[in-house]
């Protein structure tokens, strides 16, 4: 057996062994196991075309490594995954005292893009906000919230966090506290504006606000994130909604829809 045979053992007798140890031990999916084993592989690969050993790989081989996987243009997951396999497989190696220092203990994964939500079709938004039984004070509080998040494109907690004093009826015009404290005059259409002002003089009271927050529960204090999410998955199941949906869906459409129209989202 040549010398790089015996390298070639070692190196998949590592690779093994963490792999037993992840389905066995760790008792991870055959998919993520089989994820793993592949990307392994094309690491051994990289080392093995450099006269490079798992035995003295560093972090600077590793990065090497991610950068070339790079340059073949993966996304940011699947080179987040690749450096997850390489991190499990020394790690291992490190816990089982086959080395005196773990070269991946240091990297941090790439940052992933956030995925934005598919936006809502204009008939899709027009049910969802049309769902809640009006004719109830719940229903009133739940079709003024959803009119609102999409006409003004809010995010969640800026709609809980809105004061009464934050709407002036006569103009039209709400103030938004939003990230970082910022301030931002947002005009609202004229349906939503009408409903925020029937919700505040007529159906708001019926809760006894126990808050000075516009849109309250049950126990008249202020509506949660959660609160809000858990609603507008409600709605969505109501009206057979099958993609998938939260409060920032309705900003994201809002969004894509002026866009669409010709607006530009930085004025």
């Amino acid at each position: 057996m040549t010398d790089s045979d015996e390298v070639r053992q070692t190196s998949h007798a590592w690779v093994d062994a963490f792999l037993e140890h992840a389905l066995v031990i760790r008792g991870l999916a055959q998919d993520t196991i089989t994820a793993y084993a592949a990307d392994l592989s094309a690491f051994l690969a990289f080392l093995r075309e450099r006269g490079g050993l798992l035995e003295t790989c560093d972090e600077q081989t590793i990065l090497y490594y991610l950068l070339f996987q790079r340059t073949r243009e993966l996304s940011s997951r699947t080179l987040a995954r690749h450096l997850a396999s390489i991190r499990g497989l020394f790690h291992h190696a490190f816990r089982q005292g086959l080395l005196l220092r773990d070269p991946a203990a240091d990297l941090e994964s790439p940052k992933l893009p956030k995925l934005l939500p598919r936006p809502l079709t204009r008939n899709q938004v027009a049910a969802l906000i049309e769902a809640p039984d009006v004719r109830t004070k719940l229903g009133f509080r739940d079709r003024t919230m959803l009119e609102l998040m999409y006409a003004a494109g809010l995010r969640v907690s800026e709609l809980c966090g809105l004061h009464p004093l934050d709407f002036d009826a006569q103009s039209g015009l709400l103030r938004i506290w939003g990230k970082g404290a910022k301030e931002r005059i947002v005009p609202v259409h004229d349906l939503a504006a009408g409903l925020l002002s029937d919700w505040l003089e007529s159906w708001r009271p019926q809760f006894r606000p126990a808050e000075d927050i516009v849109f309250l529960n049950r126990s008249g204090r202020g509506l949660t994130r959660q609160g809000v999410w858990k609603l507008v998955r409600r709605y969505a199941d109501q009206i057979g909604l099958t993609v998938p949906i939260s409060p920032h869906t309705l900003r994201h459409t809002f969004a894509t829809h002026l866009l669409e129209g010709g607006a530009d989202l930085r004025s």
